[in-house]
């Protein structure tokens, strides 16, 4: 039994035929129902020969997916290859002009970085501390947490983020983890810097950094790893040298830095413009990051186009969002408690909800929407529909494939109608459900 749907995923129009069976079947029995839906492993290899099952985590016990996979001399199509982050990053940071990039510190103000049109974002370790620990960035916050709140940010958006790593976590052995982690993550680009650990907040006083040999093996491992992970990540290489220890020392380290193939460099509170004009002077054709640090930083406050006539090509703001957001919540709360509800400058719900749903177009898929997205436009997809697995379930399988938002709830729809009539022993036709024709707009 089953029946045909069609629906519109990134404007092209796939046809899909539905097949069900009971779940309690053995998974490898070949008489069940094949799909030529696409799954795959980082471990597995882009051609495959046989045909295996697959298992999604279980809600419970009796609740788990089972599907085939079967594709025969498979291969990615280059020329449809979308670019990942990380390419789509370098292709800003190659085109001309300066590129401004707000520091986010969670998803919200991510996609909110995204929707004001900035071409890239930051993640701030000084932000995420606040956010997550209510505290200042003093080497508290984990790698763990970084990680967890880059994974978010990243699934996000589409635009690319570079996330701060501060001093990798460790020795170079641990640089290299971290930097294959953050890969996986979805960053674009990974800061790391020469301090000592535990570190210390930048323009502050009292900061150490290691020795110039463990700055640039930080950096080199960076590099390797990056090399071993076949990835295009950006490695963006601070040095706190300059508070730390001298100008002179600071530039010394950049241009080791750019020697062993750092991409872009950063100099942490340059104290003048004379000093901003030296550190661009040093290794021009390597990118330079300039951080217009809000609020009593020790370099000065420069507009792009002045930081662009130095030679710069990227700014971060890094506390402009974090700051501002503290100051709207105490006007916000002070407001609630003399009794002036909403506060005037809150959005209406309608507003909030348009600002959360909202998600442009990926400009990257990630493997497994890649190869779905190649394989739906060269044939009809067959589901197996399992009449005992819940309807979460059916979810993982296309969540794991990146839908936009939009495609989700088109999705969640067309399951639905097909729980509502396929129960054990019905039989299905098309004019039984006739809702199952779906379309976007976009």
């Amino acid at each position: 039994m089953g029946l045909q749907l069609q629906m519109k995923l990134h404007s092209t129009t796939y046809n899909f035929s539905l097949q069900y069976t009971h779940s309690h079947e053995n998974p490898s029995n070949p008489k069940l129902p094949l799909s030529n839906l696409i799954f795959r492993s980082p471990s597995t290899p882009r051609h495959y020969q046989s045909l295996f099952p697959l298992f999604s985590k279980p809600h419970s016990s009796k609740r788990t997916i089972k599907a085939l996979r079967i594709v025969s001399d498979y291969s990615v199509d280059k020329d449809r290859v979308a670019e990942s982050p990380a390419k789509l990053l370098r292709r800003i940071l190659g085109s001309p002009g300066i590129h401004q990039s707000p520091c986010c510190f969670d998803a919200l103000s991510a996609k909110l970085v995204e929707r004001a049109g900035f071409d890239c974002c930051f993640v701030s370790g000084f932000s995420v501390s606040a956010a997550r620990l209510g505290m200042p960035d003093a080497g508290l916050i984990s790698y763990g947490e970084m990680l967890e709140q880059g994974r978010l940010i990243t699934q996000a958006v589409s635009i690319p983020v570079i996330g701060d790593a501060d001093t990798g976590y460790g020795n170079a052995m641990n640089v290299k983890r971290t930097v294959k982690e953050y890969i996986k993550a979805g960053f674009a680009g990974i800061m790391l810097e020469d301090q000592v650990s535990p570190k210390a907040c930048g323009h502050t006083r009292g900061r150490k950094v290691v020795s110039r040999e463990e700055a640039v093996m930080r950096i080199k491992a960076a590099i390797d790893a990056r090399e071993e992970s076949g990835s295009d990540i950006v490695i963006v290489a601070r040095t706190d040298s300059r508070q730390g220890v001298s100008l002179e020392e600071s530039l010394w380290r950049t241009r080791a830095f750019a020697d062993v193939g750092a991409d872009v460099l950063f100099i942490d509170a340059l104290a003048s413009k004379d000093e901003m004009r030296a550190f661009c002077e040093i290794s021009p054709l390597i990118h330079k990051l300039a951080n217009m640090l809000e609020g009593g930083g020790k370099t000065p406050i420069l507009d792009p186009s002045e930081l662009e006539d130095f030679g710069f090509k990227l700014v971060a703001y890094p506390l402009s969002l974090i700051g501002v957001s503290m100051q709207a919540m105490q006007d916000a709360l002070a407001s609630i408690k003399e009794g002036h509800i909403p506060h005037k400058s809150m959005p209406s719900f309608d507003k909030m909800k348009e600002i959360l749903v909202t998600m442009k177009k990926r400009s990257y898929m990630p493997p497994l929407a890649r190869d779905l997205h190649k394989k739906l436009s060269e044939k009809p997809l067959t589901l197996v529909w399992l009449l005992e697995s819940s309807m979460m379930d059916i979810y993982f399988l296309w969540l794991g494939c990146s839908l936009s938002f939009d495609e989700y709830v088109k999705m969640r729809s067309v399951i639905k109608l097909l729980e509502s009539v396929m129960v054990p022993g019905s039989v299905i036709n098309n004019e039984q459900v006739p809702n199952l024709i779906v379309s976007d707009s976009h």
